[in-house]
C-alpha cells in the first residue's frame, strides 16, 4: 500500500513541531483522539483533524478487547511501508502501554481503515534491528516520539508491525 498522505505543507510542519513539545503533548494527549473521531466518522475514515493539522497519516485500528472481547476502534498515527502498517505504542510518553497494544497482543488479527479502505492485518511486535528501523522512521516523520521516549523511560515503547492477510483468513 502506497502512502497516499501528501508531504506536510509549511504550516503543517510548524504545527507538527509544536505538537511534539511538552506543551503540545499536554494539550493534545487527552483531546486529539476525541476531535479526530467525529471527523473520521463523517469522512468514512478518509481523513482526520490530525492529518489536516500535521500532515501525519492516521488510521483507524479496530481490535478485539484483550479482557472484554468487545470491538474497540482507535485512531492512530501510522507509518506505511509497502503493504505493512507500523504503529508506535507511545501513549504520548505515559508510563504504561496503550490499551490497543494489549488488545493486539491478545488478539493479533485486526482491521485497519486508511483513506477509506478497510483491510485485515495480523499484528506482531517488532524486535531488535527491525524495531530500531521503524523507530528511526517514526522519529523522522514526527519528532515528538523522541520526547515520548524520554517521558516513558524506563518503559520501552513497543513498535507493532501489521501485515495484511487474505479476507478468507480473517473470516476463519
Amino acid at each position: 500500500m502506497e502512502n497516499p498522505t501528501p508531504l506536510p505543507n509549511p504550516l503543517q510542519k510548524i504545527i507538527k513541531r509544536l505538537a511534539g513539545t511538552r506543551f503540545g503533548i499536554s494539550l493534545l494527549a487527552g483531546t486529539l483522539h476525541r476531535l479526530d473521531a467525529p471527523i473520521l466518522k463523517r469522512t468514512h475514515n478518509r481523513t482526520s483533524l490530525t492529518t489536516w493539522l500535521t500532515g501525519l497519516p492516521v488510521v483507524v485500528l479496530t481490535t478485539t478487547g484483550a479482557k472484554s472481547s468487545l470491538t474497540r476502534c482507535t485512531p492512530l498515527i501510522a507509518l506505511v511501508e509497502g503493504e505493512k502498517i507500523i504503529l508506535i505504542a507511545s501513549q504520548f510518553g505515559r508510563p504504561h502501554h496503550p490499551g490497543w497494544y494489549y488488545n493486539l497482543k491478545a488478539h493479533p488479527l485486526a482491521q485497519v481503515s486508511f483513506c477509506g479502505t478497510e483491510k485485515f492485518y495480523l499484528a506482531r511486535q517488532a524486535q531488535g534491528e527491525e524495531r530500531l528501523h521503524y523507530w528511526l522512521m517514526a522519529t523522522e516523520i514526527y519528532g515528538g516520539y523522541t520526547l515520548y521516549e524520554q517521558q516513558a523511560h524506563p518503559r520501552i515503547i513497543p513498535v507493532m508491525v501489521l501485515e495484511p492477510v487474505e479476507d478468507d483468513y480473517a473470516l476463519n
